[in-house]
C-alpha cells in the first residue's frame, strides 16, 4: 500500500490564548491527527513537522507557516494537507483557488476534517468546483466594480495612478508638467513632423544624444530611464493624448484637470502624418494579403518574403527567404512556409500571451496597483479579440520582427506598445521590446516546411489535408462497390482504369481505426501523415490500436 503523507495546518487569528498550554492550535491539531489517524488504513501517514500560524490573519497569504507548507508541497514531500476548517486555510475564495491551483500542480489534496470536505473523493472535488465558481464569480464583480470606477474618474479628467508619461509629475488625482522633460516631448512631436517616419525620429533623436528621462518609479523608488527611445516608445508618446491635456479611456478620449504640453495643431498634424503613414503601409499589405510581410526572419537572419503560387482557382500564399525566391539559393539553403501557418501560430501565441495578463505584466517589468488588475484583464481579453479577427494594424504595432528558428519562433514584441493597448500607463518608458518563444518545429513537407506543434500536431488553418479526405473516400466507396457488384478486385480495378496493386493498397483504408478516420478529417493527425502513407504494403496495421500507435499524435 502506498503511503500517503499527511501534513496539518492550524491558523488562529489573535493571539489572545496562545500563552495557554493547551490552546486553539493545539485543539485542531488534535483533532486533525485523530482524524488523518482513522485513515491509517487507507496508508494515511502524519509528517512530524508542525505547520502553525498564531495570530495571523486569513486575508493574506503571506503567512510563515503556510508558505514553508507549500514549499514542502512544491518539493514532493506532502500528499494531502489535513485542516481544522476551511477557513483555516484562508477566508478569500480568490486566496482558496489561488492555493487550489498550487495543490493540484503537485498532485496534493487537502481534506477539512469538521466539514466533510475531501478533495480525495469525487464529491469533495464537486464541491471544491462550486467553490472555484463563486471564486471566479467574485472576481468578475470586483473587476468589473473597478472598470466601473475607473471610467467614471477618466470621465472627469482625473489621472488614475501608475507611472506617469515623460512630462509629467503626479500631483493628487492630476499630472504637473516637469519642464524640463515637457522640452523634449515638445521636440519629438516637432521633429516628426518634419521627418516624417518615427524610424528617422529615432535616429535623430539617439544622434543628438536625446535620451529617456531617468526618474524614480512610485512604488518603490527604483530608476529607470536614460536609454535612447525605441520606436515603439515613440509611438507611444506620439498617440498619446494626454500632451493635449485631456485623458483616454479605451475607445474614448476626455478633458483632463492637467495642462497640455503641446497644442491642438501640432497634435493633429502628428495624428494626420501618422494616419497617412499607416494607411500606406495598410494597402501594401492589403495587396499581398500578408499579415507578417516585413517581420519574419529565417534562421540565417535573411528576411522571409511573401509570395504566392495559383493552381486553378485556388491561391496559395508562402512567406520565402529572400535569396531562395530570387534564385540566389538551392532549396535547402533557404526556407517556404506556408503563409497562413505561420499567421495562425503568431496570432495564437500572442492570444495566448494574454490570457495571463499578470505573468504577461510581470515579463515586461511593470508595476501594476491591486486597482487595476479588473482593467487589465478587460482591456487583454479585448487585445486578444482583435488579434484573433486578424487585425494588421495592431499586429505590426506589437511585432517588431518574428525569428524563425528550426524549433521555435522567437516572438520580439514592443513592450511600450502592449503596455499602452492594456491601459498601463508606464508605457513611454517601459523596456522596449522583449521576446516570447514559441515551441513550434519546422518539418519539411516536399519542397516547403510545415510548422509543428509539440504534440506533434500541424499547425493547420485548413482542416484536414485533401489528398488524405480523397484517398479515404476513394477507399470507402470501392469497398462498397466490391461488395455491392459482387466483382473481384482485378475486374473492378479494370473498369476504374487502375491496377489491381492500387486498388488493394487503397481499399485497405476503409478498414482504418474511427479515431484515425476522425482524427483525417478534423487535420489532427501525426505531422508527417500524408495520403501516400497510408497505402504503402504494410501501411494498416490489422489492430485497430496499432494503427492507433502509428497515425494518432501521442500514443
Amino acid at each position: 500500500m502506498k503511503n500517503i503523507r499527511c501534513a496539518i495546518y492550524t491558523r488562529k487569528s489573535s493571539e489572545e490564548g496562545l500563552e495557554q498550554g493547551f490552546n486553539s492550535l493545539d485543539a485542531q491539531y488534535e483533532a486533525c491527527s485523530a482524524y488523518v489517524l482513522s485513515q491509517a488504513s487507507e496508508g494515511w501517514q502524519l509528517i512530524p513537522e508542525h505547520f502553525d500560524d498564531g495570530g495571523l490573519s486569513g486575508g493574506t497569504l503571506v503567512r510563515p507557516a503556510l508558505q514553508r507548507l507549500l514549499a514542502k508541497i512544491a518539493a514532493g514531500q506532502v500528499d494531502i494537507v489535513v485542516v481544522y476548517k476551511v477557513d483555516r486555510l484562508t477566508r478569500s475564495l480568490l486566496d482558496f483557488s489561488k492555493l487550489v491551483e498550487a495543490f493540484d500542480a503537485h498532485e496534493a489534496s487537502f481534506v477539512s476534517v469538521t466539514q466533510s470536505f475531501n478533495t480525495t473523493t469525487s464529491m469533495g472535488r464537486l464541491t471544491l468546483n462550486m467553490l472555484l465558481s463563486f471564486a471566479q464569480f467574485e472576481r468578475e464583480v470586483t473587476a468589473e466594480r473597478i472598470r466601473d470606477k475607473i471610467a467614471a474618474s477618466k470621465a472627469k479628467g482625473m489621472w488614475m495612478g501608475g507611472t506617469p508619461p515623460v512630462g509629467y509629475r503626479p500631483n493628487g488625482r492630476s499630472l504637473a508638467i516637469v519642464d524640463e522633460h515637457a522640452d523634449t516631448i515638445r521636440f519629438i512631436f516637432e521633429a516628426y513632423v518634419e521627418l516624417g517616419h518615427v524610424r528617422a525620429l529615432a535616429e535623430h533623436l539617439s544622434a543628438r544624444g536625446i535620451v529617456s528621462p531617468v526618474r524614480a518609479r512610485a512604488n518603490n523608488g527604483a530608476t529607470f530611464g536614460g536609454l535612447p527611445f525605441s520606436r515603439g516608445q515613440l509611438y507611444a508618446i506620439l498617440r498619446n493624448p494626454v500632451y493635449t491635456g485631456r485623458v483616454a479611456h479605451r475607445d474614448r478620449i476626455y478633458p483632463g484637470q492637467h495642462t497640455a504640453i503641446i497644442d491642438e495643431n501640432l497634435w493633429q498634424r502628428v495624428q494626420a502624418k501618422l494616419e497617412d503613414n499607416r494607411q500606406g503601409r495598410h494597402q501594401t499589405r492589403q495587396g499581398g494579403s500578408a499579415l507578417l510581410q516585413g517581420l519574419l526572419q529565417d534562421p540565417h537572419g535573411e528576411p522571409l518574403v511573401a509570395t504566392h503560387t495559383t493552381k486553378g482557382k485556388v491561391r496559395y500564399r508562402y512567406y520565402v527567404s529572400r535569396s531562395l525566391h530570387h534564385g540566389f539559393a538551392a532549396n535547402d539553403q533557404g526556407i517556404r512556409i506556408p503563409a497562413r501557418e505561420i499567421e495562425k501560430a503568431v496570432i495564437q501565441a500572442l492570444v495566448d500571451l494574454l490570457s495571463d495578463p499578470f505573468k504577461l505584466a510581470s515579463k515586461m517589468s511593470l508595476s501594476l496597483a491591486a486597482g487595476r488588475l479588473g482593467s487589465l484583464i478587460s482591456q487583454a481579453n479585448e487585445t486578444a479579440n482583435k488579434l484573433r479577427m486578424r487585425n494588421p494594424a495592431l499586429v505590426r504595432e506589437l511585432l517588431i520582427a518574428v525569428h524563425v528558428h528550426s524549433s521555435r519562433l522567437d516572438l520580439q514584441i514592443s513592450a511600450a506598445q502592449l503596455a499602452i493597448l492594456l491601459g498601463l500607463d508606464a508605457t513611454s518608458d517601459t523596456a522596449a521590446v522583449f521576446t516570447h518563444a514559441v515551441p513550434v518545429r519546422l518539418f519539411r513537407n516536399g519542397c516547403s516546411l510545415r510548422l509543428v506543434y509539440d504534440n506533434n500536431t500541424l499547425v493547420s488553418t485548413d482542416g484536414a489535408e485533401q489528398g488524405l479526405v480523397r484517398t479515404i473516400a476513394r477507399g470507402r466507396q470501392w469497398w462498397k462497390m466490391l461488395c455491392e457488384t459482387g466483382l473481384d478486385i482485378k475486374d473492378l480495378a479494370s473498369r476504374e482504369g487502375v491496377t489491381a496493386s492500387w486498388m488493394t493498397r487503397v481499399v485497405r483504408v476503409a478498414f482504418l481505426s474511427p479515431r484515425i478516420i476522425d482524427a483525417a478529417l478534423a487535420g489532427t493527425l501525426r505531422a508527417e501523415i500524408g495520403s501516400t502513407d497510408l497505402i504503402g504494403p504494410a501501411a494498416i496495421p490489422r489492430l485497430w490500436e496499432e494503427q492507433e500507435l502509428l497515425y494518432l499524435p501521442g500514443t
